[in-house]
């Protein structure tokens, strides 16, 4: 049997935010969060090249959308 603690910090580690952008690929699943609260989810279409720049397929029916780094939003994996 596993430990508590490992499986609540695997846990954790799944759900952190990705400080940095560029190591996001195409595909991946993600939810944009900002002040606590998610935005927006889907899936990366493309990171800029200078990590600062996203753009989301979302997973309702809207068009693809992008977000700034500089506007203070956090991504996780979902």
């Amino acid at each position: 049997m596993k430990a508590r603690g490992a499986v609540l910090s695997r846990r954790n580690a799944h759900s952190a935010t990705i400080s940095d952008w560029g190591t996001l690929q195409a595909g991946d699943r993600v939810e944009i969060i900002k002040h606590a609260h998610v935005i927006a989810d889907g899936v990366v279409e493309e990171v800029s090249q200078s990590g600062n720049v996203l753009w989301l397929v979302p997973a309702g029916p809207s068009e693809k959308e992008s977000f700034l780094k500089s506007d203070g939003v956090e991504v996780r994996r979902s």
